[in-house]
């Protein structure tokens, strides 16, 4: 079987939560949302070792946090860059020569289970490229100049969450054409498979809903629910 590298992108620099403090660094009881997400990959079976990427500037914070906590799986911290996508691109690049799964986490979803990362693993077995998400159970519009236009079916609507799973050789390709793109943007790793390896399947894993990215201060009350 090929190795499964978990990759927790912690590139942000930023906060909505309020301050200096980037999101991943903020703490819920006693914990980094980082060391969280972290950990869940750390004490999985299945996978064999981490990395992390970090903005150029939280490099030493972050090994001493993974030094702190004696985690022995992280292998790399990886310096990320302006955008999501150069965090991911990092990761890729430090891969490229291995035969590897490469499973991509945000270290703003600190409560990742072991359920999700096994089916993760599990999947990448028989495909190329995995996406975790849940089904929307909102009505979601469709705008433009703030009228609706449309208001698709919420039965085949899913809002997605991480860990994406895929081939590394699968990935690196989508990016390789993707770079190549004038008109290249991207939110998600997901969505740069879709555009640039349409012939690709992206198979979904079933999320949770405790799984949730923490963006807002209202957010960090919501996680102390999930961990109770």
């Amino acid at each position: 079987m090929k190795p499964n590298v978990a990759i927790v992108l912690a590139g942000g620099t930023g906060s909505r939560l309020g301050g200096d403090i980037p999101k991943q660094f903020f703490k819920v009881r006693g914990r980094m949302l980082i060391e969280y997400a972290i950990e869940a990959f750390e004490r999985h079976p299945l996978i064999d070792e981490i990395a992390v990427v970090s903005h150029e500037k939280h490099l030493n914070e972050v090994a001493d946090i993974v030094q702190r906590n004696g985690w022995t799986k992280v292998r790399h911290v990886l310096k990320g860059g302006k955008e999501r996508y150069d965090s991911s691109l990092s990761a890729i690049r430090a891969y490229e020569a291995e035969d590897v799964n490469l499973i991509f986490h945000d270290a703003a979803r600190p409560l990742v289970s072991q359920r999700i990362i096994t089916d993760v693993v599990e999947t990448l077995k028989q495909e190329k490229a995995c996406g975790v998400a849940v089904p929307s159970v909102d009505t979601i519009f469709v705008c433009h100049d703030g009228y609706i236009q449309t208001a698709p079916d919420r039965s085949i609507l899913q809002r997605a969450q991480t860990p994406q799973g895929f081939d590394i050789a699968v990935i690196k390709l989508a990016y390789e054409r993707g770079m190549n793109d004038p008109a290249f943007k991207a939110t998600d790793d997901c969505g740069i498979v879709l555009k640039y390896c349409p012939e690709v399947p992206i198979r979904i894993v079933e999320g949770e809903e405790a799984n949730m990215k923490v963006t807002y201060k209202d957010d960090l009350r919501l996680l102390e629910m999930y961990m109770d």
